[in-house]
C-alpha cells in the first residue's frame, strides 16, 4: 500500500454526515436509483463511512478506502457492517478488492496531487459497463465572478487549509480527466444552489462494456 503518512491528516470528529451531504446524498441516491445492476459499490475516499452507511441502508453492499486513519477508525467503530479500510487512490485497489458495478467518490479528486492516477484507479475498480459517480466543488465563470465581486475568493479556495483542496475543477477539465482515463463522456449534475452558482457538480461516467 502507498505510504500515506504525509497525507492522512484529514480529520474526523465523528462518523456523522456533514453539511455538504445535505445536497450530495439526495443526488447520489437519485443516481443510484436509476441503475439496473447488482447493488454493490466501492466508495473511493469513504472518509468516516457516513455516506456508505446511508446507502447501505438503501440496500447497497459497501466496500471502501480512505487515507485518513482517523476517518477509518470512526467508520469501523460506528459502521462495522461496512468493509472500510485505510488505503489510497494510488494503490492497486482492484487487486485487493476486485471490481464493482458502481464506484462512488464524493469530494475527493480536489484533494489529490495526481488526479490521473486516481482516474485510472476508478476505471480499474469498475466492471465493464460499470458507472463512476464523482463529485467535486463546482467552478465556472459566473460562480468565480461572484466570488471575486463579493470578496470571498480567499475563503473559497482555502489556501491555508491543511490537507484541503489543491485542484479546482470545471466541467470541461473533469470531463478531460475522465475521458483520458477511458470513460465515456460523462453526464453532469450541479447541486447546492442554482446551477450557475452550484456548490458541487456530480459527474456520472460509464466504463465502456
Amino acid at each position: 500500500m502507498t505510504d500515506t503518512t504525509d497525507i492522512s491528516g484529514y480529520g474526523y470528529a465523528d462518523a456523522d454526515l456533514n453539511d455538504s451531504h445535505g445536497y450530495l446524498l439526495p443526488a447520489l441516491r437519485a443516481e443510484l436509483g436509476r441503475l439496473a445492476c447488482e447493488k454493490r459499490l466501492f466508495d473511493l475516499g469513504c472518509g468516516n463511512g457516513s455516506i456508505g452507511a446511508a446507502v447501505h441502508g438503501d440496500g447497497w453492499d459497501v466496500t471502501g478506502v480512505d487515507v485518513s486513519s482517523e476517518g477509518i477508525a470512526q467508520a469501523q467503530a460506528c459502521h462495522p457492517h461496512l468493509t472500510l479500510r485505510t488505503g489510497s487512490a494510488y494503490d492497486d485497489l482492484a487487486a485487493q478488492f476486485g471490481t464493482f458495478p458502481v464506484v462512488v467518490s464524493l469530494e475527493v479528486v480536489e484533494h489529490l496531487y495526481d488526479p490521473r492516477s486516481y482516474a485510472r484507479t476508478l476505471v480499474s475498480l469498475l466492471e465493464p459497463g460499470g458507472v463512476a459517480i464523482v463529485s467535486t466543488p463546482y467552478h465556472g465563470y459566473w460562480k468565480n465572478l461572484m466570488l471575486a465581486l463579493t470578496g470571498k475568493m480567499d475563503a473559497h479556495f482555502h489556501a491555508l487549509w491543511d490537507h484541503g483542496h489543491i485542484k479546482f475543477w470545471s466541467i470541461p477539465t473533469l470531463t478531460t480527466l475522465l475521458t483520458e482515463a477511458g470513460f465515456e463522456t460523462p453526464r453532469f449534475e450541479r447541486v447546492g444552489r442554482v446551477p450557475p452558482l452550484a456548490k458541487s457538480m456530480i459527474a456520472i461516467a460509464r466504463k465502456p462494456g
